[in-house]
């Protein structure tokens, strides 16, 4: 029977994790109510004009019509390593240390293919961005998860704690854990750390025995002055390691699909390898483009920084005297917030779904991201101030319930 024929990699993927609530929300949107939507870390900002400008311009050479390069065109991948030296005092060979990819998410997941072994074992943070988990299972790979440990009122990383739980899976888990996944700031907790951390994290590496993969997705969005790291700007780092990116939320542009891997060149050639069996690159006006976001003027990417802020002060304040304290992220596009007390034993899922159904505002459950989330919601920075007041004053009505 065919209905018997079972297929291995599925199985092993859980159901969305916001699957139910983005179904709620749907419906009700196709009922015609006007749902708040903070739920998806989805930038409603405009892309910079000089960056459209040169995406049209380059679209009308018909020398751009064909196919590309999977591993992103030499001019991208010059100011791929331009950009880290710029921000980072880091040098990068643009042939054998960087690869431009889909967006992040999908150099991330053909990297993880490419690199593990039936049986292999990942450490990843819990909570964490579904994929940094998921990645593993569909490439046959298992996953050892810690929680993430941090101070709560400034989502500053708890760098003792993590090494000491770190230290006991490596020392416990069979085989030994052969990738570390890191994501600061992260998603989606906003959790932020410091070089310090990273000194001792490619140190442990070198001395245990295992590779690390980090996601800096959210490192221009720094506020209050926090500037975010790159592990690069640790000496040798590059021995053990590689970094991911995206232009998706520092230039606001999500939908053209953006992102690079950088770093060892053992992982990156590993990645351009199966890129070459995959896909034949992004359409190359777009990566012309991407050369024009990262070597042309960065004032557009300050000013979205400081949007975020905005609505980040905004939001907390609003929220706040809705009844709601969420406490001040450092960086990143998401607040984090924790259940308010008066909703008692509820978890996450249960929360999102009745603030969708009762205040007609959507957030993330955190329990989407882990175990970890089960008291807290992600709620994604991406409404103008007048739908977070809107949000603020459904959230207090709601609250009065309770």
């Amino acid at each position: 029977m065919f209905d018997e024929i079972r297929f291995n990699t599925i199985d092993r993927l859980p159901n969305y994790g916001f699957a139910e609530v983005n179904a709620i929300k749907m419906a009700a949107r196709r009922n015609g109510t006007d749902i708040i939507d903070f739920s998806m870390g989805n930038p409603d900002g405009r892309t910079p004009q000089h960056i459209i400008d040169k995406l049209c311009e380059s679209a009308q050479k018909d020398k751009t019509q064909g196919y590309s390069v999977s591993i992103g065109i030499y001019k991208l991948r010059l100011a791929i390593c331009s950009w880290y030296k710029r921000k980072y005092g880091v040098e990068l060979d643009p042939e054998s240390e960087a690869c431009a990819t889909i967006g992040s998410k999908e150099g991330f997941v053909h990297m993880v293919t490419a690199i593990t072994n039936p049986g292999d074992v990942a450490v990843v943070p819990d909570p964490a961005y579904p994929i940094h988990t998921q990645a593993f299972l569909i490439a046959g790979g298992n996953v050892a998860k810690i929680p993430l440990p941090y101070n709560h009122e400034n989502f500053e990383l708890d760098e003792n704690e993590f090494f000491a739980q770190l230290e006991n899976v490596i020392n416990e888990t069979m085989p030994r854990p052969k990738y570390v996944v890191v994501n600061f700031p992260h998603n989606p907790t906003t959790v932020v750390c410091h070089k310090s951390f990273y000194e001792r994290l490619v140190a442990m590496a070198k001395k245990e025995r295992f590779y690390i993969i980090s996601d800096i997705a959210y490192a221009e969005l720094g506020f209050d002055g926090y500037k975010s790291p790159s592990i690069f700007e640790v000496e040798d780092a590059k021995d053990v390691a590689v970094e991911c990116y995206t232009l998706s939320k520092s230039y606001n542009m999500a939908g053209w699909r953006v992102g690079f891997v950088c770093g060892n060149r053992k992982l990156v050639g590993a990645l351009k390898k199966i890129k070459s069996w995959f896909d034949y690159g992004m359409f190359t006006p777009i990566q012309v483009a991407a050369t024009v976001a990262l070597d042309g003027p960065q004032d557009c990417v300050e000013e979205i920084r400081k949007n975020y802020e905005h609505r980040r002060d905004v939001l907390c304040e609003a929220f706040a005297q809705a009844g709601w304290e969420v406490a001040k992220p450092q960086a990143s596009m998401f607040v984090w917030g924790k259940l308010p007390g008066c909703v008692g034993a509820m978890d996450s899922k249960e929360f999102s779904k009745l603030l969708l159904t009762k205040a007609n505002v959507a957030v993330s459950p955190g329990l989407g991201f882990g175990a970890q989330g089960a008291n807290y919601v992600r709620i994604a920075l991406i409404e103008n101030d007048n739908r977070i007041h809107q949000a603020a004053r459904n959230i207090k009505k709601f609250l009065k319930e309770f």
